[in-house]
């Protein structure tokens, strides 16, 4: 969960049985064992995925964070994810991974898929907002785009019918709109606006639009909207401040999550993950093609700062929010002091150096 949210705990304070003021703490109480380090499954992945799962652990060990990783070598020529890899992230509940590239055509499934549907990861969280100090032609940019992770075109549900026939299956689950607007009631979020393309697409996203107007009435007070797709990517690059918390089927979501993502500073600070009700894989939020960057490879030079936030998320997802907390400050202080910017923040510097800078920042 995104530390832009506000923790449901903090809206406590506005009731009037709660004297307490903003300027007051809340002591996080833990229960018995919940200090114990956690394993974590970690898969570098291909490309820039070994930079960037590798600045990581060094922050992680920096930090002294309650945590520790089961590396595992998966990448995306294989056939399909190693069973054992699967197994860890079943008993582990969490992952950490860097991209696996994926074959164009010719029948190869994508590994991230297989992961997706393997664990039941149904829902995808990709945030998108401004970074202090980091120029973007827009501001107050803060966006959520949830997407449905398993289903319809992108999640590879498609069959030839007959020899030069192809269909492709989209249907639709109400729980990511139960998971959208969940989200938005915990999260302090005031409104989520369902993208869709009902005009054209009248059963399958008709169906879609359905559920999420259905499980919109159970939340009196989160405002819900509607936008068509094409629409919606025109509105997000001329006035992207009046989105909140997207739903979207699969398809639609990636693309406006990498369309956010541009408008808010680019994939290379954009944080995201993928969950479902027992497991969950965290991972940069909006790749845009950048995995099998083979100069950023050579150089040493891919941005580490989308999965060191996404990294943040997984610490708060196992609860442990002053390490998140901590992490997430050490970063915006290096966005924002601009002295160590890789060259997609216009900067000239490596993986290793933003790394140190961060490591720096955490004292």
């Amino acid at each position: 969960m995104s530390r832009r949210s506000i923790p449901l705990l903090r809206q406590l304070w506005t009731l009037p049985s709660f004297n307490l003021t903003p300027t007051r703490s809340v002591t996080y109480m833990p229960r018995p064992g919940d200090g114990a380090p956690r394993a974590v499954t970690l898969i570098p992945g291909d490309g820039i995925g070994p930079l960037v799962t590798g600045a990581v652990e060094q922050v992680m060990e920096a930090m002294h964070a309650p945590l520790y990783f089961e590396r595992y070598e998966v990448h995306g020529d294989m056939e399909r994810v190693p069973e054992k890899v699967i197994q860890s992230i079943k008993k582990n509940k969490v992952c950490l991974k860097g991209g696996l590239a994926t074959a164009m055509g010719g029948g190869v499934s994508s590994l991230n898929v297989q992961l997706r549907r393997e664990l039941d990861l149904y829902a995808s969280l990709v945030n998108c907002f401004n970074l202090p100090g980091l120029p973007t032609r827009h501001q107050d940019v803060d966006i959520v785009v949830i997407r449905e992770n398993t289903e319809g075109e992108y999640s590879g549900l498609e069959h030839e019918v007959v020899r030069g026939v192809v269909e492709s299956l989209k249907f639709c689950s109400e729980r990511i709109a139960k998971y959208a607007f969940e989200y938005a009631y915990l999260n302090n979020r005031k409104k989520v606006t369902a993208v869709h393309k009902a005009n054209i697409m009248k059963l399958a996203d008709g169906l879609f639009l359905e559920s999420c107007r259905e499980v919109s009435t159970k939340y009196p007070g989160i405002k819900y909207n509607e936008i068509i797709v094409d629409n919606c990517c025109m509105q997000l690059v001329s006035k992207p401040e009046q989105f909140d918390v997207m739903v979207t089927p699969n398809l639609y979501g990636n693309l406006v999550a990498n369309t956010a993502a541009g408008i808010a500073g680019g994939t290379g600070v954009m944080p995201g993950g993928n969950v479902g009700a027992d497991h969950a894989v965290f991972e940069q939020g909006a790749s845009a093609g950048n995995v099998g960057n083979e100069n950023l490879v050579e150089q040493k030079k891919a941005n580490p700062v989308a999965l060191l936030l996404s990294s943040a998320m997984m610490l708060r997802h196992l609860q442990f929010p002053s390490f998140a907390d901590r992490l997430e400050t050490a970063v915006e202080r290096v966005i924002s002091d601009g002295k160590y910017r890789t060259k997609d923040l216009g900067g000239t510097s490596t993986t290793q150096e933003v790394v140190d800078a961060v490591i720096a920042a955490l004292d």
